[in-house]
């Protein structure tokens, strides 16, 4: 459906003005369907998203302070998501012996389990998006997004 449909706007400014709802529009869609979706596996889109950062580090670990750099939604709190995914086994914390206010996150193997079945599960999620557009056109529109930004 059209985005003017959607939200019952018949005339926009011009064409980013329109670009740039359907963008928020299209985001908050998404994040919604995001969570419901990750509900059933107990954690938040937020926690998911530190669970990709660290498994991209393993066996590495990474300080909460890289890990808030890395995260998608810059207002998230770090250190509050990697405390509630370390009391439930996803995360381990390691205190540096040199410099005991350094604390470096790792992902764990139950961590890591639970990443793999989301990411299975997940990609079935997708397939509603991929078959309204082509690979060719995710690739355009992820370039417009990067240009967006600068």
């Amino acid at each position: 459906m059209q985005i003017g449909e959607e939200i019952k706007q018949g005339k926009f400014e011009d064409g980013l003005q329109k670009a740039i709802i359907n963008l928020i529009y299209t985001h908050n869609w998404f994040k919604e369907s995001m969570s419901g979706f990750l509900k059933s596996y107990d954690i938040t889109s937020q926690q998911y998203n530190v669970l990709r950062i660290l498994n991209g580090q393993f066996p590495n670990g990474i300080t909460t302070g890289e890990i808030r750099n890395r995260m998608l939604d810059k207002m998230s709190d770090a250190s509050r998501l990697v405390d509630r995914l370390e009391r439930i086994g996803h995360v381990q914390k390691n205190r540096n012996s040199d410099d005991r206010r350094l604390v470096t996150c790792v992902i764990t193997e139950q961590g890591r389990t639970l990443l793999s079945d989301i990411r299975s599960a997940e990609k079935g999620m997708y397939n509603p998006i991929r078959d309204r557009i082509s690979e060719e056109e995710a690739e355009e529109l992820s370039r417009i997004l990067d240009k967006m930004r600068g």
